[in-house]
């Protein structure tokens, strides 16, 4: 008996394969969902693989052999990571606004500045701040990293850090306005 009600239990946490389906509500508006409507003929989404990425080497810097000259040498900070960013959440930023902390250590060299990539490419100037600020970031999904620069050289890059931000579309109910309250007679 036990066997069995093990095997039903391994069987039932398998996570189905999720099917999508899509309909026109009576308004007009294109709906997606998990579940068919019952009133309504919807159709079933055949959604694309989905493509994966695997892992980028990070590749330390080797100073074993090198004598600094100044307490400011160029090497490897032994922290620098984007944080204060939700991991398994959307970020909920409605006008794609917010603020990126970054955890380095030891502290940023004088000589050094700090670049914020988002989708590998570099995002806004450089600086040498431990918060920066995106403006107006598109919804969707976003790889954030940061790296450490002297001049024009890469010193250090940080892990990538995904980030899914989330906006309200304009045409919500949150949006419209609201009626005013009738007056007491």
């Amino acid at each position: 008996m036990r066997l069995i009600l093990v095997i039903t239990w391994l069987i039932s946490a398998v996570p189905a394969a999720a099917q999508i389906y899509q309909y026109t509500d009576a308004k007009g508006h294109r709906v997606y969902t998990d579940r068919p409507p019952l009133d309504v003929k919807a159709n079933s989404v055949e959604l694309p693989k989905i493509n994966t990425v695997s892992d980028r080497q990070q590749h330390s810097i080797d100073t074993s052999n090198t004598q600094p000259t100044t307490t400011d040498a160029i090497a490897p900070y032994s922290t620098l990571q984007v944080a204060g960013l939700p991991d398994e959440e959307a970020l909920r930023a409605n006008n794609g606004n917010f603020i990126i902390h970054i955890e380095i250590a030891p502290t940023l060299s004088s000589e050094h500045r700090l670049q914020l990539l988002i989708n590998d490419q570099p995002y806004g100037s450089r600086t040498s701040s431990i918060r920066i600020a995106v403006q107006n970031l598109e919804r969707g999904e976003h790889r954030i990293a940061v790296q450490v620069l002297a001049g024009d050289q890469v010193i250090q890059t940080s892990a990538e850090h995904t980030l899914a931000i989330q906006r309200v579309h304009t045409a919500s109910p949150a949006f419209r306005a609201r009626p005013t309250p009738l007056s007491a007679p």
